[in-house]
């Protein structure tokens, strides 16, 4: 008999923005996201973004006249609030730094088996891109394959 479990994977991550349609711009832009739907809800915008991985979650800008912006704090110093997975963490680095965001240096854990490095995006929340050993490999979905960011 299969197990049936009341959860499968992590469906969404919620990302603060007071300007829509520059964060979708930036993301789309920077990070690689493709803009599948925007719609109104509750008042506000909001934009649902893919990776182009068959089995990536979704991230969701979420319009709002709040100015605060998301990090963490870890032993009293900020924290990302989700890493996004690179198959090149070293050209990721170049291309941000290229587009003129501001990123730290890459650091290395282990002996190497991971490596990351923290940026901001265009509103303050505080990001993390990541590569290790261990990353799960994907399919390209095939809208992200022929066609450019929009």
């Amino acid at each position: 008999m299969e197990r049936e479990f009341a959860f499968s994977r992590i469906g969404y991550v919620y990302i603060p923005t007071s300007k829509i349609d520059e964060s979708i711009e930036w993301y789309t832009r920077n990070l690689d996201f493709k803009l599948m739907n925007k719609f109104q809800d509750r008042g506000s915008f909001l934009a649902v973004l893919h990776h182009p991985h068959k089995n990536s979650i979704a991230l969701v800008l979420v319009e709002t006249e709040d100015s605060m912006r998301l990090e963490l704090s870890r032993n009293g110093e900020p924290f990302p609030i989700m890493a996004i997975n690179c198959p090149n963490i070293e050209y990721t680095h170049s291309c941000l730094k290229g587009n003129g965001i501001v990123v730290e240096d890459i650091q290395k854990l282990g002996n190497g088996e991971a490596k990351y490095f923290y940026f901001r995006d265009n509103q303050g929340n505080f990001l993390e891109a990541a590569w290790s050993i261990w990353d799960i490999k994907d399919e390209i979905k095939e809208e992200f394959t022929n066609t450019t960011n929009q």
